[in-house]
């Protein structure tokens, strides 16, 4: 499974893979957005359920929005992020966006979009006492379950989509966690 590819939540729910990473000691984890990661802590990667994507390890929402799903098969982790046209896009490192880069997101609901970086650091509440902060701001739009997709800029990771506006048929905002932050937080690395 590679990154922007669906994954679902054990009792329903979907998301998508932003990157695959590595920690120091080899284990492959799965990281996206921490709004997904607290629903559950058992996820797959087919609708029925049947074929196991892995086990929550780490779980940060409000505040941030990122979180770690230890792969039960290490092999299964594609380095790669797939681009919704038969192919895929190698991911090699990590790095902080700037306003201006252009920028795609790729995830499973809408596929790929690509847009521009609108501004950084934002602070974004989405309700219910769920803000969070330190966000990418871009113009590329998502819709539900795109949430946790991989924001990248050639082989560079950037982000991990959080949530915003609109949809992709009349555009929209979306704001993405920092790549960096998350890894940091988690000592791993891109696969």
């Amino acid at each position: 499974i590679a990154g922007g590819e669906a994954i679902y939540a054990a009792g329903g729910g979907r998301c998508s893979l932003g990157f695959n990473v590595r920690s120091s000691s080899g284990a492959t984890y799965a990281l996206t957005a921490g709004h997904c990661t607290e629903i559950a802590s058992t996820w797959y990667t087919n609708s029925g359920q049947t074929s196991l994507l892995g086990t929550r390890a780490g779980t940060s929402f409000p505040g941030n929005d990122y979180g770690l799903i230890r792969h039960s098969n290490a092999s299964a982790a594609d380095g790669r992020v797939y681009l919704y046209n038969g192919s895929y896009r190698d991911i090699t490192g990590a790095g902080n966006a700037y306003v201006g880069q252009t920028v795609q997101r790729s995830g499973s609901t809408t596929g790929l979009h690509s847009g521009r970086v609108t501004g950084l650091n934002a602070t974004v509440n989405y309700g219910g006492g769920d803000i969070v902060s330190g966000l990418i701001q871009t113009n590329v739009c998502a819709e539900p379950g795109d949430s946790g997709g991989a924001l990248f800029a050639g082989s560079t990771a950037l982000g991990l989509t959080s949530g915003g506006s609109g949809n992709c048929r009349t555009g929209g905002t979306t704001f993405f966690q920092p790549v960096t932050e998350a890894l940091s937080a988690y000592g791993v690395s891109i696969l």
